[in-house]
This record gives C-alpha cells, structure tokens and sequence, in this order.
C-alpha cells in the first residue's frame, strides 16, 4: 500500500531549496535582494552593479563596475557577430521566440564565474535590441563597447543615444525585475542545472517558462488599458463594463503579494524622476486614478482576497516613457531577469541536488484475479 502524501499543485509553500539570493515577503510587500531592500537597490546601482551583488553572492568574487562593463561589452559584440552569421534569427516574428533562439545557439559549458554570466546577459539584452531594430526597418548594428549595457541597448532600439535619465530608468527597471524568489522561470533554470546540463540549456528554459501569459504577464495590456480608458474621469466606468463581463483588470492582483508590489511603487518613482526631466508619456496621472478605481471596485467585488497594482502595472509605463515598443516588453523583462538566473545556476550547482519531485498517481490498476 502506498502511503498517502500531501499534494500541493502548483507547489505553493514549498520550499525547495535555500537562497541567499533574493527574498519575497507577500505579507509586508517587501523584496529583499541579496541583502538589500529592492527601491534602495534599484536607485543607487547601475545595472552592471547589480549583476556584481548577485553573483558575488553566490562566488564571493568581487567585479568592479568597469570590469563588468567591459565584459557586457565584449558579449554584445560576441552576439552581433552570432547574428551576423546567423540573420535568419531576427526574422522570426515573435520577438521572444527570436529571443530563445539566438541564446540557445551561444556556447557554453557549466562554468559559474562572472564572465560567463556577464557573456549569457550581455547577450540577451543585444538580441532583444536587435530584434526590434530589425522588425522598425533598421539594420543590424555594432554595439558600442564604451557605453553601459542599458546605455547602450537604448541607443541601439532609438538609434540616437539616450539621455541620461533614460539610461538611469533603465537601469532601475533591470535591477528591480533581476530576481524575485522562486519564481517559474527561476525554478526552470534552476531544476535545468540541477541535472548538470549546461548554463545555455538553463537559460533557454527560464526563456521558454517567462514566455508563458501566466509568468511573462501582461505589462502591453496595462498600456491598452490606459490608452482605452483615456481620462481619470473614465475610469470607473470603463472598469465596471470590463467586471460586468466578466473579464480581469489588467496589472492587478499577484499570487504572492497580499498587499500593493513594491516594484509598482519603485516604477511609479521612477516615473516621477522622469517626468522631471519632461521624458514621459505624461499617463503618470492616468495611470494612478486607473489604480485607485480599480482597487476600490476589486475589493467591493472581492473582499476575501485583496487584489492590489502587480509590477506590471507601472512597468507598461515606465518603460513606454523611455520609448520601449510594447512588443518588446517581455523580452525587456528577459534582459534583466537574466541577471538573476544565472545567480540561480551558480547556487543550485554549489549546494543543490538533482530537482526530482514526486508525483501521485491517479489512474487505473491492472486487475487482481
């Protein structure tokens, strides 16, 4: 007789292994990541900074900001000259489809030192660049090596240089989104490494799971939403129509977070420092009464379970401000997310074992005569 187990479906609450990488708190609304509270992180580091924290984490090796700057330099070029031998990748026409592609055609083996992540990130920032050149009507173009990667990946999908609020945006928004727990991707990456396969396996897998609806969300829909509803003084009714018929409001409601995603209020800052400097979309307004309607229509229809702004919800913003194409904001996502999968392959490879969970089974048995 089989004894009977405990079946959590979708393994919420289990804890599969131990990381001093990032944590989630869904009750206080706090990420924490290596040590750091996430919106002092994200405002005093550069994204080749960040990169530095958290995979030092795992090798206790130290990477100034030009050493890595350097080396996300060399592996733009490194992806250029792939894209360059390979242009058949950009035609695709999903960019994250073209995204998982060109990294699954990098080399690699199972190395976890700073180069290596800082060749795999690098990379997949260019290709996303590169993609969205090629499907505006712009050629394939040489990166250039003495520009940070967010610098430089702005100038590459404007094809002017950025100003310096815009990189400084970026940067934020790559660090902010570079870890956040145990989430799907994270976890494929990380049960990749666990059988010993190579980095560039891993990755394309967190690839394949962030490409998913559920994980990748719907940061795009935010936007559309925003445009549709148009004036803070349409915001109710627009919303109730869209209850009424049953369908969601986009960017609200997270499975982890039982209070407001303290990356929302890190974008929506963001967004305030821009608009500054006269580089919004000026939806900043919009976007906040859109928030506060949806909030109070939520909790009236849904009292048992709070339903407050997820981190999509301000990134459709921030990240049109600084002139992102909607069609790119997934894989925007994948470039800085990048930075915290590799984390994740280093610690799973340095204390980890091979992921096997069990299953129950639920189908029929050979007869007994």
């Amino acid at each position: 007789m089989i004894e009977a187990a405990v079946v959590n479906n979708g393994l919420d609450g289990i804890i599969v292994a131990e990381t001093k990488i990032s944590q989630v708190d869904g009750q206080l609304g706090q990420l924490i990541i290596c040590g750091f509270d996430a919106e002092e992180l994200a405002f005093a580091s550069t994204f080749e900074q960040t990169c530095a924290l958290l995979w030092s984490s795992t090798q206790k090796v130290e990477a100034s900001q030009s050493t890595l700057q350097k080396q996300f330099g060399k592996a733009r070029r490194t992806a250029f000259e792939l894209l360059q031998a390979n242009p058949f990748i950009l035609q695709q026409a999903h960019p994250m489809d073209a995204l998982r592609t060109a990294t699954s055609l990098l080399t690699g083996g199972t190395e976890t030192d700073i180069c290596e992540f800082a060749r795999i990130t690098g990379a997949i920032g260019f290709f996303a660049a590169s993609w969205s050149r090629l499907h505006s009507g712009l050629p394939l173009s040489q990166p250039d090596e003495s520009l940070s990667h967010a610098a430089d990946f702005l100038r590459l999908l404007a094809n002017e240089p950025p100003t310096d609020a815009q990189t400084k945006a970026l940067d934020i928004y790559w660090t902010t989104v570079s870890d956040h727990g145990m989430n799907a991707s994270t976890f494929a990456a990380r049960v990749v490494a666990s059988t010993e396969s190579d980095n560039i396996s891993a990755i394309v897998a967190a690839i394949g799971a962030l490409k998913g609806p559920l994980h990748g969300g719907a940061p795009g829909p935010v936007l559309e939403m925003l445009n549709a509803i148009g004036t803070p003084e349409n915001a109710d009714k627009w919303l109730t129509d869209e209850l009424n018929g049953g369908r969601r409001i986009m960017g609200m409601g997270h499975r982890i977070y039982k209070v407001r995603d303290p990356r929302a209020a890190i974008f929506e800052k963001a967004i305030r420092q821009l608009e500054t400097t006269g580089q919004t979309s000026g939806q900043l307004a919009l976007a906040r009464a859109v928030e506060k309607q949806a909030e109070q229509l939520l909790a009236q229809r849904h009292p048992e379970r709070p339903l407050k702004a997820n981190v999509e919800f301000y990134t459709a913003v921030l990240l049109d401000a600084i002139g992102i194409p909607h069609n790119l904001f997934s894989t925007m996502f994948a470039a800085g997310r990048a930075a915290g999968w590799c984390a994740h392959i280093a610690e799973q490879r340095a204390t980890g074992r091979l992921i096997r969970p069990a299953s129950r089974y639920t189908g029929s048995y050979p007869s007994q005569s």
